[in-house]
């Protein structure tokens, strides 16, 4: 089906190889019976002559925003016409914690980002990441996850890539972030672990979040689609290239987080992306009463990439992340 309209299928009948070029088109990827009355809105621009196709992804938590607009408009302001190759996006990957409006589904209670490769008969968030994988990622030639901080965290707008991979390297350059983070591995689970299971390259974005869209975030991500677009000759031109003000290096787990063991309210003592030395305090736990209940040092020399950003902290929430630099 091209131009206007939306059409229903399931991952069984989804080809985009059998539709015509030149076109826009718009798919309910039906999540039935593994997630009743749910599916994943994907939004496809296949250009007038063949190349490389990028997939984009956005929304895998569901109180992740930036990402959706991104796509959203991307695919509004695309004219297939000038493209060699394919734009394939989902706009939200996690319906259920989307309607939602939290990071976690409210079906399972679990985190799609750890769900991969997933797997139809194991539940709700395992069968969005089975569909996700095999009908959208799969396809990619290059994949771009978008992710922000959400409502509870503070991260840095970055891109993040696969440092033993000399594409995905490449491609972060090209990005235009101001942030880039290398990841020497990566913690299975994720859709990029997934992703580098499949040999596609790949990156992936974050943000401040707050739970709300910041025009220089939205700005950033804008601009990166189609720097990396240009990057991979879907579009023509050369990709706006930034300055790296920093390189950070290591783990961009943040299960690895310094994480509390009390309840209370968190006064952080540090700012996103200062050095730190490790040993430094990080900031602290208290109560209603102002007496700190716990406090928090770096555990390593690096700097600081992530801070809990929702004060009220309850025990496992995890409060402060410290990565290294590229040397």
């Amino acid at each position: 089906m091209k131009g206007s309209g939306i059409q229903t299928t399931d991952s069984a009948n989804f080809d985009p190889s059998r539709l015509e070029r030149g076109h826009k088109y718009s798919f309910n990827l039906s999540l039935d019976p593994w997630v009743k009355g749910e599916s994943l809105p994907i939004l496809l621009v296949k250009g007038k002559s063949a190349g490389p196709t990028l997939a984009v992804t956005a929304g895998v938590h569901g109180d992740e925003y930036e990402g959706v607009r991104t796509i959203l408009e991307t695919y509004e302001s695309l004219n297939p016409q000038n493209m060699c190759g394919d734009f394939l996006t989902v706009t939200v990957a996690n319906p259920p914690a989307f309607w939602n409006g939290t990071r976690l589904s409210p079906l399972d209670e679990a985190n799609l980002a750890r769900a991969f490769p997933g797997n139809l008969d194991g539940g709700p968030t395992s069968a969005i990441a089975h569909v996700l994988g095999n009908s959208i990622i799969k396809r990619a030639d290059f994949f771009l996850d978008l992710h922000s901080a959400g409502a509870r965290l503070l991260m840095p707008t970055m891109v993040g890539y696969d440092a033993v991979d000399v594409r995905s390297r490449a491609a972060a350059l090209a990005f235009g972030a101001s942030v880039i983070w290398g990841h020497p591995e990566v913690a299975p689970g994720r859709t990029i672990s997934f992703a580098k299971q499949c040999g596609i390259p790949w990156l992936y974005t974050e943000a401040r979040g707050a739970g709300r869209i910041h025009p220089e975030d939205l700005q950033m991500f804008m601009n990166g689609v189609q720097n990396l677009m240009r990057h991979l000759h879907i579009l023509p031109g050369q990709p706006a290239l930034a300055n790296i003000e920093f390189h950070l290096f290591g783990s961009g787990d943040i299960d690895e987080s310094l994480v509390a063991t009390k309840k209370g309210f968190l006064i952080p003592e540090v700012f996103l992306l200062e050095q730190v030395r490790a040993g430094q305090m990080l900031g602290r736990i208290v109560n209603l009463h102002s007496e700190t209940m716990e406090s928090f040092s770096a555990n390593r020399d690096g700097v600081v990439a992530l801070i809990r950003s929702w004060p009220v902290v309850a025990p496992g929430d995890g409060t402060f992340l410290i990565t290294g630099v590229s040397k």
